[in-house]
């Protein structure tokens, strides 16, 4: 029996990729097939805090897995309503690694591109020349993200040095 076409899609628990995650239904729908959101994990649990109270309790692997299903079940709902029919899987390991590892048999992954200098500028680019199957990027503009303070301030100076020689430029040099 030949499986389904199958869409998987990376949810970002930041943002929750919306435009990622409906592009993901719709293109599913098209071919009839189905949508796996993927969110990636570490693994272990977070290292004991030493100024934590002595009476604190450091969670578990599995404590620390179920509070994440429960965000990604939650996530995806936020985004397409309680009823959708999307699988959910959680997958240990590196946010690429784990999307590849989950997109190893699908027919197209579906990422966000993220803005933040801190998850490195070129995630989309190593997931694309790492990935098995096709991969649709769904740029920050189109994803409706916020700019980065980069671009804020890249706006900010370009619009004062616009008016600061608006006065001047029609003006022949003295």
């Amino acid at each position: 029996m030949e499986s389904p076409y199958t869409v998987v899609v990376g949810v970002s628990p930041t943002s929750k990729s919306p435009t990622a995650l409906q592009w993901a239904v719709a293109q599913a729908r098209l071919n009839e097939g189905r949508v796996i959101a993927v969110r990636a994990w570490p693994g272990h649990p977070p290292m004991a805090d030493p100024g934590a109270l002595s009476g604190g309790r450091v969670p578990t692997a599995a404590t620390v897995e179920a509070e994440l299903r429960r965000q990604l079940v939650s996530d995806v709902a936020d985004v397409l309503g309680a009823d959708h029919d999307v699988e959910l899987q959680l997958v240990r390991g590196g946010r690429r690694k784990a999307l590849n590892a989950a997109a190893r048999d699908a027919d197209l992954l579906v990422v966000d591109a993220p803005q933040a200098l801190t998850t490195g500028p070129m995630f989309a680019h190593r997931v694309i020349y790492s990935a098995a199957c096709p991969v649709v990027v769904m740029p920050p503009q189109i994803a409706g993200a916020p700019p980065t303070w980069r671009q804020h301030l890249t706006s900010v100076f370009g619009r004062e040095a616009f008016h600061r020689s608006r006065p001047t430029a029609a003006r022949p040099p003295d």
